[in-house]
């Protein structure tokens, strides 16, 4: 029965993203247009933007395509427990190409719908705001309903393909082979984000200095040679980036959760008892999807004003009904008494849980908004510092990114310390699933954003007009916001991910406790502290350079062609797109090697205490920088949009050319580094847990060599 319920809700998670996105292609891009001209130029414009973004897209998936086949080869060699009945590298292997092959899908299918929804959102405005508000946020419905289907579908499926191939097997090791999904999954997830940042932010960088402070053209006009690859960049950075993110989070702590709950639940007789409570993980996310779907109801904004507010009380109206809703499912799944170890652990203790990463992901995503919207004190400071130069302004977006990070750790100590009070390393584990239990409606929200922002750009180059930008603008003002709502949340939950990933891994080692005063364990912490420093140095310098690539090729065309400042000459905008897809593809694979290898190095030579201790420090130190990072750039972007509200001087002014610097220097921290720590924090965790047979049997070979 339970397995039935869990494919029924993924299926109709299916089923609502179909059906918005037949909504979203039958809109037509000739409504209220004033000419022909008008129509051909949507056409031309939202066609190049799609060319650009499925281009490269097939470029990135071809790489990956090699190296998820010789990982997969790693995995199928070196991941076998001697105690397994099984072969279980060659299990872990298949289903690590499952995963990997439904994140590629899930990407591939919302950059589809946002390419033919930032089209449609633009000509919707000249009907009304609330007309091209429900396009934008049906292009993020098919987004946030289509992944969370694939996730729980994919997941449920190689489940019940593992459990009929391997008849019998203990279900621990069930479990750990299930953790290849999640593990193909994040490693796509890695590359994309990775990837997609560098293209989006090496766009957003070049057209900006040259075009808005160097020439003093607005932003997204047509005269510039990037905007057509900064457009793009939002869709492979914010829509397939943020997608693969998302997705492996939810199969991460899912697999975890199911992982430790194999150990927790094994000693309950086999049967529907013990099944239910082994896929209670996967039921969460589908009761997240009924409430997501009942909250779309109550998104109807009239004006400006209320569309913020809208997006909100969707985030808002969604965790308060999942709350309701897990209840039941929670008391009927899990047994009323359960241990793990030696301690006893009752359901009411894992609805607890549950809770705590539900309002806890709530109030983190209103932190951010706090540090990030224009409508607060924090980003208001920022856009003031602008009077006085660029060096003040970003002296406040730094100060404000390290403040923000406080609360949110506060707030993710407090369910860590919950968590295991009520349900050990279980509840830790359903406290990140807790968290990402509204990833339906979270995901719509975040996808809305960069659709929105599409929509401004295609309208500012197809000449729509003042009242169509105006519109375009106000649905985009809204989406930074959700968007760096949407950030925190990511940055939240892939903490609770990794640190429930980890606590998974210590299970499956054998390692209860760890010494603080062990020196592996102490090696290891400084270890992990040094590499989010280090993958934020190289994807930084990674946008530095893309961005010098185009910076360049813009003052050149500036230069070389004809009347292009003028509006006489045409700009080559197929080499912005081929700088940006070239610069993406080069600079992705540094950084992947060393979120992949180093969990693999330090697990070989130096043995499961030295590891564990780097994946605390890396947690830890990650999740700060991440926060920090995200916010600083969001408070820049955000004091921009105030100041180009009419405020401090308006567009055009020194403050204004103050904040653009700031938001330019903001752009890599909230869009390619902050948002890839996440991934880091996460991929090396699931690394470890899948390796752990391999590292138990083989790991610490430098220490036994020394000693």
């Amino acid at each position: 029965m339970v397995i039935w319920l869990i494919l029924g809700l993924g299926t109709l998670s299916l089923i609502v993203a179909f059906m918005y996105s037949r909504m979203v292609s039958s809109i037509s891009i000739e409504q209220g247009a004033e000419s022909p001209q008008e129509v051909a130029k949507l056409k031309e414009i939202s066609g190049a933007i799609a060319e650009g973004a499925m281009a490269f897209l097939k470029r990135e998936y071809r790489i990956l395509a090699l190296f998820m086949v010789i990982f997969a080869i790693i995995i199928a060699l070196t991941v076998n427990d001697p105690h397994s009945p099984v072969p279980m590298g060659i299990y872990s292997a298949v289903s690590f190409l499952i995963g990997a092959a439904t994140s590629v899908i899930a990407g591939y299918v919302g950059m589809k719908i946002a390419t033919k929804g930032n089209v449609r959102t633009a000509a919707a405005a000249r009907i009304s705001l609330a007309e091209s508000f429900g396009v934008a946020f049906k292009s993020g419905v098919v987004m946030g309903f289509g992944l969370t289907g694939l996730a729980i579908i994919g997941l449920m499926l190689v489940y019940l393909g593992l459990d009929t191939m391997l008849p019998g097997i203990e279900k621990p090791i069930l479990m750990e082979i299930l953790s290849g999904f999640a593990l193909g999954g994040s490693s796509v997830a890695l590359f994309a984000r990775v990837g997609g940042g560098i293209y989006t932010k090496a766009a957003d960088v070049g057209a900006d200095l040259v075009g808005k402070v160097e020439a003093g053209i607005p932003e997204d006009d047509p005269r510039n040679p990037a905007v057509i690859a900064d457009n793009v960049g939002d869709n492979v950075g914010d829509i397939a980036g943020m997608g693969a993110d998302l997705f492996g989070s939810v199969a991460e702590s899912t697999c975890a959760a199911m992982v430790i709950g194999a150990s927790a639940f094994a000693l309950l007789p086999e049967g529907n008892v013990r099944l239910s409570a082994l896929l209670f993980p996967l039921l969460v996310s589908g009761v997240g999807i009924v409430a997501s779907l009942i909250s779309l109801f109550f998104i109807r904004p009239k004006t400006e004003e209320k569309v913020e507010g809208a997006l909100k009380t969707a985030l808002v109206l969604s965790t308060f009904l999942m709350l309701v809703g897990l209840y039941f499912p929670t008391m009927e799944m899990i047994p009323a008494n359960y241990m793990i170890g030696t301690q006893m652990f009752t359901n009411t203790g894992v609805f607890i849980c549950l809770a705590a990463g539900l309002i806890s992901g709530l109030l983190i995503g209103l932190v951010t908004e706090y540090f990030t919207s224009h409508r607060f004190k924090p980003v208001r400071e920022v856009a003031d510092a602008s009077k006085t130069g660029a060096a003040t302004n970003i002296i406040y977006g730094l100060s404000l990114g390290y403040n923000s990070s406080v609360v949110p750790m506060l707030l993710m100590a407090v369910t860590v310390v919950i968590g295991f009070s009520y349900a050990g390393m279980y509840g830790i584990a359903m406290a990140a699933i807790g968290m990402l239990g509204t990833i339906a409606v979270g995901l719509t929200i975040d996808a809305y954003g960069p659709v929105s922002d599409n929509a401004g750009g295609i309208a500012e180059m197809a000449g729509m007009g003042k009242d169509i930008r105006k519109r375009t603008d106000a649905l985009d003002a809204a989406g930074n916001t959700t968007a760096a709502i949407g950030k925190g949340f990511a940055i939240g939950s892939a903490a609770l991910t990794s640190l429930a990933l980890t606590a998974a891994f210590l299970t499956r080692a054998n390692l209860p406790e760890i010494n603080m005063l062990n020196p592996e364990v102490m090696a290891g912490l400084f270890v992990g502290a040094s590499l989010p420093f280090a993958f934020s140095a190289m994807t930084m310098r990674s946008v530095g350079k893309a961005a010098f690539d185009m910076i360049e090729e813009v003052r050149r065309q500036f230069r070389t062609i004809p009347g292009i400042l003028e509006g006489t000459g045409r700009p080559d905008y197929a080499t912005c797109v081929d700088i940006s897809t070239k610069a993406s593809l080069r600079e992705m694979i540094a950084p992947g090697i060393l979120v992949i290898g180093s969990p693999l190095i330090v697990g070989f030579l130096f043995g499961v205490q030295m590891l564990a201790g780097m994946l605390i420090g890396a947690l830890i130190v990650g999740v700060m920088l991440a926060i920090s990072m995200a916010n600083s750039g969001g408070a820049w972007d955000n004091a921009k949009k105030y100041i180009e509200t009419g405020q401090l001087g308006g567009k055009g002014s020194d403050t204004h050319k103050a904040a653009v610097v700031g938001d330019t220097v903001g752009d890599p921290f909230k869009d390619t580094s902050g948002p890839s720590l996440n991934i880091l924090i996460k991929l090396m965790a699931i690394i470890s847990l899948v390796f752990v047979p391999f590292f138990m049997n083989n790991g610490g070979w430098l220490i036994k060599v020394f000693k």
